[in-house]
């Protein structure tokens, strides 16, 4: 058995979920449990109908349409006009609906989750149905029965223990039917609730189920031939990884890079899982190969976190910056849900690199500026060079001021700004 995970933009328009099919058709008869993304930037435009929602925007309607005439344009191109699709799809769009007649009451994160799934849902009901009308048996199946959690919305932490046995429980019998489709990056609290593993979790949720019904392999389609040294879209020259090891793996995600979510190696190192990303365009491209026992001498790999915030605090009273000060941050950090990527300490100052979502940052500065001189600077990147060479740094901060820099063993890591062009012409 193996898990395959398609995310958005292999699932993008008509012709990419034909493209899907084909790939699945070609591995038959292998038993497949397929974990799918919303389509193409569906959770962008979901986040748009969401803030609308609950901040009780005029542009509601008209994001929510955005939202429809995507997925219906879709299943025009794929499906009869009689085909029941039509209702399945409406049932799910129905249920956000109910809910818009009236004023939100909880909290914005839980709202998030219970509208943000509908993108998910409503693709896997597609593509099932797609499959199934094609020749290519396929059972759907809601991940919320199968992943248990806890209520912390957005970022809902798995339970290991019901998990498993809701998935043993459900999908092997399911399984020999045909392949099972299910959703990416949703799940379910105890009281019911959908919850979400955090953004572009999708990749979590299909390690979630090769560790739970012990997969053969995992395969993460992608639109690039498989893990690169840098973002193509940014750097030339770039070279495909043939093979990497989990640690390597877990170490480039952490650090920012965008091919497989950070959260994605650790159920599969824990059961020796080998995970392989390959390229929807390029199907029989072999693609790279994450597994055990793969440490080898790497080129320098590029990591470029951009919407980057780099926040600067002191004490009012010149005071010392020391372990119950961190720890007093810390606590901070932890209660506003902040995600440090990159810290640094002087005498009476802390400095911390942090991803720029405003709804988060914002309650974090309230606080802070109780006890802390605050300062914060929003055009800055975050640049890590793992296996770094001098040649490498030195062209990478080219017209860059770096504001911060950690070098430990075999990685670098730089908080960078531009520099403004008149300062360059001065210099």
């Amino acid at each position: 058995m193996k898990v395959f995970k398609f995310g958005g933009a292999s699932v993008k328009d008509a012709d990419s979920i034909r493209n899907m099919a084909k790939i699945i058709d070609s591995y038959s008869p292998e038993q497949l449990f397929i974990v799918v993304s919303a389509m193409g930037k569906i959770t962008n435009a979901l986040e748009d109908v969401i803030k609308s929602y609950f901040y009780k925007r005029d542009d509601l309607n008209a994001n929510w349409q955005i939202v429809k005439d995507y997925h219906f344009s879709i299943v025009k191109d794929l499906f009869s006009e009689s085909h029941p699709v039509y209702d399945k799809v409406n049932a799910l769009f129905s249920i956000a609906e109910k809910r818009f007649e009236q004023a939100a009451t909880e909290s914005f994160d839980c709202v998030y989750d219970q509208i943000v799934s509908t993108g998910e849902l409503v693709s896997t009901t597609i593509i099932q149905q797609y499959l199934d009308s094609n020749g290519i048996p396929a059972t759907w199946l809601d991940a919320r029965k199968l992943i248990r959690t806890n209520d912390t919305f957005r970022e809902g932490k798995v339970d290991w223990t019901v998990t498993p046995e809701q998935f043993k429980a459900t999908v092997p019998s399911l399984l020999k039917k045909g392949c099972v489709v299910t959703q990416g990056f949703i799940g379910s609290a105890a009281n019911g609730m959908t919850t979400t593993l955090g953004r572009e979790g999708s990749d979590f949720t299909a390690a979630i189920a090769a560790f739970c019904l012990d997969a053969k392999n995992m395969t993460v389609w992608k639109d690039v031939p498989g893990i690169l040294t840098a973002d193509p879209r940014l750097f030339k020259n770039v070279a495909k990884l043939d093979r990497i090891s989990f640690r390597e793996a877990i170490e480039m995600t952490y650090y920012g890079a965008k091919v497989i979510h950070p959260k994605t190696i650790k159920p599969l190192q824990n059961k020796s899982i080998p995970l392989l990303v390959k390229s929807f365009i390029d199907p029989k491209g072999e693609g790279t190969m994450i597994s055990e026992n793969l440490e080898a001498a790497y080129p320098p790999v590029i990591v470029v976190e951009r919407h980057q915030a780099l926040i600067q605090v002191a004490r009012m009273d010149f005071s010392f910056v020391d372990e119950e000060s961190l720890s007093e941050l810390f606590a901070l950090f932890a209660h506003h849900r902040i995600k440090v990527n990159m810290m640094q300490n002087t005498a009476i100052g802390f400095s911390i690199c942090i991803d720029n979502v405003e709804e988060r940052i914002h309650g974090l500065l309230k606080d802070l500026r109780e006890f802390y001189k605050v300062f914060k600077d929003n055009h800055v990147e975050l640049i890590t060079v793992r296996h770094y060479k001098k040649s490498i740094v030195d062209q990478l901060q080219q017209g860059k001021m770096v504001l911060l820099e950690e070098r430990i063993r075999g990685t670098l890591k730089m908080v960078v700004k531009d520099i403004p062009i008149m300062e360059r012409i001065d210099k």
